[in-house]
């Protein structure tokens, strides 16, 4: 494993992290495999999205003496409402979330506490307004809970400002092949590195979708204005291309791919031992120019929902099933506790979506495809 300085933080982070959302559900006995696997392995940088207490109580068993040896971050304003991801910008609501990430991990502090899934500017207002979420992370820094500050987005306009107000140490920004042409990336890149503000790319694999097998692939990521990829591919793409891409890139200090199994983290950890011409990516740059509206990356962003649908989980099934519909694709959409024709079509998801998903649109195929049989 190689490592890198994290900005001005001067952590010396892995370049391939670990990115811990694909474990929300996870068995304990799994979660326990892959993080102390992926720590056995040099990987110190693992990113603690999410705030459900079993999530939680999960990870402090896999990370039980072994504190010392990683790099954890928290994300203000990433709480949980009846048992589902909602994002708060409410220091009052966000700040018990925090504390209970602490108590439970058996820590009294984070490396690196974000300002959680910024995208538009009403939201970058509201969280750097007088007593608003900032001041709150400032504050939980001063009191040695957290030590240094992180913003995550999607969107190059907040993130700029962000990283232009000097408040911020670190950045967390989705960097993949997908995004290769995203308007203002490169000065984005750029002002980290002139700024020295840490960079650590999450979504390096687009969700999952850059390796999925079809030839034509629809990607969303959301970036000024909203809008999506829709490429051909003209050859596979492996994740360590995809990790070759992403490291390649200005700035970029480290990378927290999700991994779900052992399996997911072999593939990935494989980037450390692969050849030149394993990590070779030139070939796929051409493929990834043009951009669409609408398509979902699964991230939830969308939540709570009212029927306690999980929506990422939904679609991502109904996107799998447009290749030929398997039992085990039926098996999994017949495991999800509330079904796509729970929706209610209130509309609130789709206001929430920062990729201008047609989410109850997506409900009504879900429905015909799964349930209509």
């Amino acid at each position: 494993m190689d490592y890198r300085i994290l900005g001005r933080t001067g952590l010396n982070v892995s370049e391939i992290g670990l990115g811990t959302e694909y474990l929300v559900g996870q068995p304990r006995p799994a979660v326990v495999d892959v993080i102390r696997a992926a720590v056995d392995q040099g990987v110190n940088y693992i990113d603690l999205v999410f705030s459900f207490p079993d999530y939680l109580d999960n990870l402090s068993v896999a990370l039980q003496g072994r504190r010392e040896q990683v790099i954890l971050t928290g994300h203000l304003g990433s709480t949980a409402r009846n048992g589902q991801y909602a994002k708060s910008r409410s220091p009052k609501k966000s700040e018990p979330f925090f504390l209970d990430l602490l108590a439970r991990l058996g820590t009294d502090y984070v490396d690196v506490l974000f300002l959680h899934n910024c995208d538009t500017q009403k939201d970058y207002d509201q969280l750097t307004k007088p007593a608003a979420q900032l001041e709150l992370a400032r504050r939980l820094q001063i009191e040695g809970k957290a030590r240094f500050i992180g913003f995550s987005g999607h969107t190059v306009s907040t993130a700029l400002q962000a990283i232009k107000s000097g408040v911020v140490d670190v950045l967390m920004f989705p960097i993949n092949l997908a995004a290769n042409a995203v308007p203002g990336k490169k000065e984005l890149l750029q002002s980290c590195v002139s700024h020295n503000v840490g960079l650590v790319a999450m979504k390096p694999y687009a969700g999952g979708k850059l390796l999925n097998k079809q030839r034509t692939v629809r990607m969303a990521r959301y970036q000024m204005g909203g809008q999506a990829l829709e490429l051909k591919k003209t050859t596979p793409i492996t994740p360590v291309q995809c990790l070759a891409y992403v490291l390649s890139q200005v700035g970029v200090s480290t990378t927290v791919p999700g991994c779900a199994s052992l399996e997911q983290l072999a593939a990935t950890l494989a980037y450390g031992q692969a050849t030149a011409e394993a990590r070779d990516f030139s070939v796929l740059v051409a493929d990834f120019a043009q951009y669409v509206v609408g398509e979902c990356v699964y991230c939830n962003h969308c939540l709570p929902c009212p029927a306690q649908i999980d929506i990422g989980r939904t679609i991502r099934l109904l996107d799998m099933a447009q290749q030929p519909l398997s039992v085990a694709l039926q098996a999994a959409y017949a495991a999800l506790p509330a079904k796509a024709s729970a929706c209610e079509d209130c509309g609130v998801c789709t206001e929430r979506c920062p990729f201008g998903v047609d989410v109850t649109g997506r409900m009504r195929q879900t429905v015909a495809l799964f349930e209509g049989l």
